[in-house]
């Protein structure tokens, strides 16, 4: 995104082409998004007639100080960029419109015409900008919440040492923190880490007071040298890391290899060679390297470290240990113990002996005898039958069920004498009563049937 250089750059332009000059034209698109809290027509009626008296700049945000308030502010987000028709004014490399684009462009959000013919317009393709009508832009958010400006407003040595002392986090990450120094984005701090020799992991509270001054020189001549030449990155030293740092491709600068990690939330690049950990933070990342080299080895090789290097508590060795050690060896080289496989419970699970030594020593839960399991209703019904009793099959589980409560069991907790004398006549047998009414449906048939013929 546009940074402090970008943005200086632009507020230069305006202040030496537009102040003093009155505003004739202003078209403001309609878009919410970007124009924030106020109409396109609003926001075209408070900027007509009005005449630009100066141009300042906090951080990456500027705004045009008018004869009369409110003022437009312009909060540039990740792509936005001012142009001036006919005059050259440094871009950030990602928002620059071409030159054969329509004028004003069709990503414009404020065009403004002077008395003199000139025009202005402020564009975002990306529509991350915020473009705000206010009477007093410094006291208000955003930028009331910055910190210091990095250009105009820089910490001394003594200021950035005692403020670094109190962050607990990376450097890079802090350096992109707006509310603590305003102004640095991503490609300045990856540059003023790399021309300081401080890897950008590096946490803040841990840094020496020469670092400290170390960086703070890095970035006041960055920004310096950026800011005089108007962000004309043709014109940077070409041992700046900016010209290697594009596209995540690895690299070459003066020699020493470049690698890309996150920090900060951001893509970032520095030189291992020269760019290191230091300090106490240097022992602890070294271990999660070590950490890390091991996990991506195995699990194996982890238990091998740890067999050398530590002793059991009880100064024997375990028993396994020694069997390893037993172990034929293959032309010198111990043989390696393969590590243990985790057997899975669902595939053993019907195993006799896995069962056994699972069940020792539980007690059998007792057996369940429901009232009802050998018992249907048809068995019930087809007794009723027999014994010439109407009624649901309930009625009788009912009458032959003992006392109450003890589900069918008299008080010596036997089985009642009924119930067992059910379950014996109708336990294995299909109902009669229904074979036999057929059998004597078919012999009235039959007796029909020779009446008719004898006549």
């Amino acid at each position: 995104m546009p940074e402090l250089t970008e943005v200086e750059a632009a507020r230069r332009a305006i202040e030496d082409h537009c102040v003093g000059k009155k505003i004739v034209k202003s078209i403001v698109a309609n878009d919410s998004k970007v124009i924030d809290r106020v109409s396109a027509s609003d926001f075209e009626a408070a900027l007509l007639n009005k005449t630009i008296v100066a141009a300042h700049r906090k951080g990456k945000n500027m705004w045009l100080q008018l004869d009369c308030p409110p003022f437009p502010s312009f909060q540039f987000g990740m792509a936005g960029a001012i142009y001036i028709k006919g005059v050259a004014v440094a871009k950030y490399k990602r928002s620059a419109v071409k030159d054969t684009d329509d004028w004003p462009s069709k990503y414009s959000k404020v065009f403004i015409e002077l008395n003199d013919g000139l025009e202005l317009s402020f564009t975002d393709k990306r529509r991350f900008a915020k473009v705000r009508l206010l009477d007093d832009p410094a006291s208000v958010p955003p930028i009331s919440e910055l910190g210091p400006d990095a250009l105009l407003a820089l910490m001394t040595v003594d200021e950035l040492y005692n403020a670094l002392s109190k962050k607990r986090i990376g450097i890079k990450a802090l350096l992109l923190d707006q509310g603590f120094i305003s102004g640095i984005g991503n490609w300045i701090a990856d540059e003023v880490l790399y021309q300081a020799k401080i890897h950008p992991l590096q946490t803040a509270s841990s840094l020496s007071k020469e670092s400290c001054a170390s960086l703070q020189r890095c970035i006041k001549e960055v920004i310096q040298y950026a800011v005089q030449v108007d962000d004309d990155s043709s014109r940077f030293p070409i041992d700046w890391l900016f010209h290697f740092r594009w596209g995540k491709k690895q690299g070459m600068v003066n020699g020493k290899r470049i690698e890309f990690i996150t920090a900060g939330g951001r893509t970032t690049a520095y030189v291992p060679e020269l760019q290191k950990v230091s300090g106490a933070q240097k022992a602890t990342s070294e271990t999660s390297k070590t950490s890390k080299r091991n996990k991506d080895v195995g699990e194996e090789d982890d238990n091998d470290n740890e067999s050398e290097t530590e002793e059991p508590a009880s100064g024997e060795e375990d028993a396994e240990n020694v069997k390893s050690k037993q172990m034929p060896s293959n032309n010198g080289r111990q043989w390696e113990k393969p590590p243990k496989s985790k057997k899975s419970t669902r595939s053993n699970y019907g195993d006799a002996e896995q069962k056994k030594t699972r069940n020792k020593g539980r007690k059998a839960p007792p057996k369940w005898k429901s009232p009802v399991s050998s018992y249907d209703d048809e068995d019930v019904n087809e007794k009723s039958r027999v014994e010439g009793k109407k009624g649901p099959a309930k009625k009788m589980f009912k009458a032959n069920a003992g006392p109450e409560g003890s589900g069918g069991h008299d008080d010596n907790g036997d089985v009642n004498q009924d119930q067992k004398k059910t379950h014996r006549v109708t336990k294995g047998r299909q109902p009669k009563l229904e074979n036999s009414s057929k059998k004597k449906m078919d012999t009235s048939q039959n007796d029909k049937i020779t009446k008719r013929k004898a006549k």
